[in-house]
Parts: C-alpha cells; sequence; structure tokens
C-alpha cells in the first residue's frame, strides 16, 4: 500500500483547499465516501444531507464496536478580505487523521475479524446540530467506544504533546428580535429606541451572578437597528453568547437571560422575542475512554509528552453523543501542533507533522480497546 504519511498529507491538502460550509458538505461527502470505497468496505451514506460512515471487521455483536468521529465542515470568514469557506478549525486535518488510521487498519488484515470501527465523518459540528442528526440516523446505535480528536493552540499545547481529554464548557448562541414602531427624530416619545432597549439588555446581562466557582460568561456579540440617521428606530435584531463550564452552571444563566429578556420586555412594553437558539452540551466525562487514550499517547509521546486534561471555555457538539446515550464511553482527544495564531482565526496555520503523531494515538488506542497489541512495531 501506498505510504501512509504521504497519503494523509496529500489528503489534508485536498481537503484544505475544497472547504464546504455547514449542512453543505457534499462534495467532501463524495470525496471521503469515494475513498472508503476504493478499499471494499461497507460505505453509509445519507440521502437527505452530507454525511459519510465507513465500517471495518467484524460486526457480528461478539464484540464491542469502536467509532472515530471527524468533522466534515468549515467555517465561513473574511479571509483577506474576501468572505469564503474556510478550515480554521482544523477540521481538514481531523478528517485526514481518522482516514489515516483506517489505512493503518487496512495494513494489517488479522485485525480484521478482532476489530468493529466505524469511522463517522460527520457534519455541520460547527453549527452544533450534526452529531444530533448523526444520532438521528442510528449512526452510534451499537457503538460501545467513541473517540474524537481536536488541534489545540499553541498558547495551550505545544507541538509533542497530547491530552487524553478536552474538557469543554457548554455553549448558547441566541438571536433574538426587538419589535417596535419607528418614529420621527423629533417625537422620541412616540416610541421605545430600539438601541436604548439593546443597551439596556447589555447592562443587565452584565450584571448577572451566578457561581463565581464555575467559570461563565454573557455577552452581546451583534446588534443591529435603524438605517437613517433622523429616524428613531424601534426595531432590532441582536444576539448573545453564553458560557458555561457545566451544563447545570448552563441552566442556571439560560434561566437568569430569559428573566430578563421578559422583564425588559415588559418595563418597555415592548415585544421582544428569541427566534433561534443554538446549544452544545459541556463535555460529560469516561474515566475508562481516558485510561485508554492516556495509554495510546503515551505509547506515541511517552509519559513526558502526555498532558493533563484541559479545561476549556470552547464548545463542541461531540458531547453530545454522550449526552444521548450516557453508556457510550468517549473522549475528545487534544493534540499539541503549535497552532497558530489560534483556532477559527482566518489564518491559522500548524506543525503538519501532527498528522501522523494524531494518526498513530487514536490508531494505539482502538488496540488498547480490545487489548492488542502493536504487531507493526510502530
Amino acid at each position: 500500500m501506498e505510504n501512509i504519511e504521504k497519503r494523509v498529507n496529500e489528503t489534508f491538502q485536498y481537503l484544505h483547499e475544497h472547504p464546504e460550509i455547514s449542512w453543505e458538505e457534499v462534495e467532501t461527502t463524495k470525496y471521503i465516501a469515494n475513498l472508503l470505497s476504493k478499499e471494499n468496505v461497507k460505505v453509509i451514506t445519507f440521502p437527505d444531507g452530507p454525511g459519510v460512515v465507513g465500517e471495518i471487521g467484524n460486526f457480528d455483536g461478539s464484540i464491542p464496536v469502536v467509532a472515530l468521529r471527524a468533522e466534515l465542515d468549515a467555517l465561513w470568514q473574511n479571509v483577506d478580505g474576501t468572505f469564503q469557506a474556510n478550515h480554521s478549525c482544523g477540521h481538514d486535518a481531523h478528517m485526514s487523521i481518522v482516514l489515516g488510521v483506517f489505512w493503518k487498519i487496512l495494513q494489517t488484515p488479522a485485525l480484521f475479524d478482532r476489530i468493529a470501527v466505524k469511522f463517522i465523518f460527520q457534519p455541520a459540528e460547527e453549527k452544533g446540530s450534526g452529531a444530533l442528526k448523526m444520532i438521528e440516523k442510528g449512526v452510534i446505535d451499537n457503538v460501545d467506544y467513541l473517540f474524537g480528536i481536536h488541534l489545540r493552540p499553541i498558547h495551550e499545547m505545544k507541538f509533542g504533546f497530547a491530552t487524553p481529554v478536552l474538557i469543554h464548557g457548554a455553549t448558547v448562541n441566541i438571536d433574538g428580535v426587538i419589535e417596535g414602531d419607528d418614529a420621527h427624530g423629533a417625537r422620541p416619545h412616540l416610541t421605545h429606541n430600539a438601541i436604548e432597549i439593546g443597551a439596556q439588555l447589555v447592562n443587565f446581562i452584565n450584571q448577572i451572578h451566578v457561581d463565581p466557582s464555575i467559570p461563565y460568561s454573557v455577552k452581546m456579540t451583534k446588534f443591529h437597528a435603524g438605517g437613517s440617521s433622523n429616524i428613531i428606530p424601534g426595531n432590532a435584531t441582536f444576539s448573545l453568547d453564553l458560557r458555561a463550564q457545566t451544563n447545570e452552571q448552563m441552566e442556571r444563566l439560560k434561566n437568569r437571560v430569559n428573566e430578563i429578556i421578559k422583564n425588559l420586555g415588559q418595563l418597555y412594553n415592548t415585544k421582544i422575542n428569541i427566534i433561534h437558539s443554538e446549544e452544545i452540551p459541556a463535555a460529560v466525562t469516561n474515566d475508562e475512554a481516558i485510561h485508554i487514550m492516556k495509554k495510546a499517547i503515551e505509547d506515541v509521546l511517552g509519559k513526558e509528552g502526555t498532558a493533563p486534561p484541559v479545561i476549556t471555555p470552547g464548545g463542541d457538539d461531540f458531547h453530545f453523543y454522550t449526552i444521548q446515550k450516557p453508556n457510550l464511553k468517549a473522549t475528545l482527544m487534544g493534540l499539541g501542533c503549535d497552532l497558530t495564531p489560534g483556532l477559527h482565526h482566518p489564518n491559522m496555520t500548524f506543525n503538519k507533522n501532527a498528522l501522523m503523531i494524531g494518526v498513530n494515538i487514536l490508531y494505539k488506542a482502538i488496540l488498547h480497546t480490545y487489548h492488542l497489541s502493536d504487531k507493526s512495531g510502530k
């Protein structure tokens, strides 16, 4: 078989140059499905949307099923003055790494009867809804262990290190509207200024206080009102970003925000409504999965390269899998790769030598799950 490292690097380059945003990953799905199909394994696609699953091994129910998850989607952002799809969150790397594990397993046919591995390529992680769609499709119904991977920024972890678990916080993004009537700039008594209401909303959410021992934040991230300088706007749209390190803390935040919006609407006798909300839960960790991943990292990077758990306020819809299936043993591994300037930066870059490190760690995690030794000596 062609050198795996070469294939992984070529795959990464292709995926990096052909990004697609959430729920539009049609060509990416076709590309990965084609790579899987070439190896004569079971490939599952979905007629109503993007996403692809490959299966290799023994699925007769006699052994546990292990799944690897990678994300298909890119972000939509301004890159050097042009708005475009852009892989600035590392999903191109994650797909390439998981495919590398697939190719590495194929090099050892003796494993096929002793393992059962699903390769899940999931759409729309950036929208926080792709994992839920995969769950709805029954993709993890027979899965016992689930492993994922995410590149980490350099300020969090340098190249040559990896952590067996990323402890993400919960995230909620809210889009809302203020509905009222416009008025002439000379007659402010005839309406309630939506800008003033928005300012009050900012003031009130800045005064939210919940348990300070658990990290959290609430902030307005978007506000739009008005069009002409001589018209007092009665209407506006806004967005709020809520973060909390635990799901319980997030519930407290959401309740406080909802109370504020309700009371502010009553104060101004104005309709303030939430029109859209996206939620990603905080991580629910599993000791057995973390232990397996820790052993895999030690095999590849040594104990000196095994970093402690990373607690991060960022979110990942990977955690929906464990929320929806509580008996699932899952962990999301963090990979150091000298990533700069940061995740979601339009010019994000990282050390590509980390790709094969990721491949080898996930491969070892599969072997450890089944208590198998690595006959390749690598």
